[in-house]
């Protein structure tokens, strides 16, 4: 009896996540349309880096070589690396012409930042007074991520057009490794599923969210905001980056992306962990009670449907086991999407 109220408990769940939490499970929110503005908007392109020798010659060229028609120009902010990196983009600069590069480096946080936050507010605090005209927006990306040539282009295109303060792509995630293979689309999914973008999206929304890994940011809100110090000690900075935009009046729009690439590897299941507990965590405000309440509602959600289905075909409970399996139809059926987005 027992196991029969957690099955049908799951299946109203996933009835509700299906149909009532903004569509969650959709791979299809990608920029809005958009057409090329009468003037293209200056750029300024920040880059927080951090020991990041690894992947920053498959990604910072790609910055270097973006085709922009607009004033445009890449401050790599070197956060106290011990590997090189500021000397390797340095070399990169000059393998790979295009785009003027200005490397730079904050020093140790002061009092409350996080290091990423700090090289940010370095980065933005350098792009405003490098010129005599400050920047009409801030594409803040990290040292892994791969632009396409017309990434900036399509981003500035997308904001302009729709009237847009932040436009943000979750960039895709590498997953080639079986362990990348099994659990980047269901980490992705289950963001989603916190984040559903269509209520991101909608204007008078309450729920705000970004991807850190590409945020273009028009300036003039990041300063009305309060970016970065207002959020100068958060763990999980890009949702809390799109809450102080939101906050302050801002229309933001997140979806995922078609030309922005992960090129960070991550081989073993030990790199995974790291990455989904470090912000899973945080996002539970390091509360042990909401990690233990949050682990026993994963448990009704994902792992009972099978479980019910599977004791109720061997037992031979018919309401456990249809219980169990529209559930389990259900959760296979949102996350199909998920999987034809990574190919798989």
């Amino acid at each position: 009896m027992g196991l029969l109220c957690a099955a049908c408990a799951s299946l109203l769940a996933w009835i509700w996540l299906t149909f009532a939490q903004g569509m969650f499970w959709r791979t299809d929110v990608r920029l809005p349309p958009r057409s090329a503005p009468g003037r293209w908007p200056s750029v300024a392109i920040v880059v927080p880096a951090r020991d990041e020798v690894e992947v920053l010659p498959r990604s910072l060229p790609s910055l270097i070589a973006q085709d922009y028609p607009g004033e445009a120009e890449v401050i790599l902010v070197d956060d106290s690396s011990t590997d090189g990196t500021g000397e390797l983009a340095l070399q990169l600069a000059r393998e790979h012409p295009g785009l003027p590069l200005i490397l730079t480096s904050p020093g140790e946080p002061g009092p409350g930042w996080t290091g990423k936050l700090w090289a940010l507010r370095h980065g933005i605090a350098l792009a405003r007074t490098a010129h005599a005209d400050e920047p009409e927006y801030l594409l803040l990306t990290d040292a892994d991520i791969a632009h396409e040539p017309d990434s900036l282009r399509e981003l500035v295109a997308a904001a302009t057009g729709s009237e847009l303060d932040l436009v943000s792509q979750m960039a895709r995630l590498r997953a080639v490794s079986v362990w990348e293979r099994l659990v980047v689309p269901a980490f992705v999914y289950f963001f989603a599923q916190l984040y559903p973008f269509r209520r991101v999206n909608r204007p008078t929304g309450r729920t705000a969210a970004a991807a850190g890994g590409c945020v273009l940011l028009r300036t003039e809100v990041a300063v009305r905001a309060g970016i970065p110090d207002s959020i100068r000690q958060a763990v999980i900075d890009d949702v809390s980056l799109a809450r102080a935009v939101r906050r302050s009046g801002g229309r933001i729009w997140l979806g995922l992306a078609e030309r922005v690439d992960s090129v960070r590897p991550y081989p073993a299941l030990g790199d995974l962990w790291r990455m989904v507990s470090r912000s899973a965590y945080a996002q539970l405000r390091h509360q042990p009670l909401l990690l233990a309440g949050t682990a026993a509602g994963l448990v009704l959600v994902y792992l009972v449907p099978p479980a019910a289905l599977l004791a109720g075909l061997a037992t031979g409970h018919a309401a456990t086991a249809w219980a169990g399996g529209l559930a389990w139809l259900l959760m296979a059926g949102t996350y199909l999407p998920m999987l034809r987005y990574y190919r798989q």
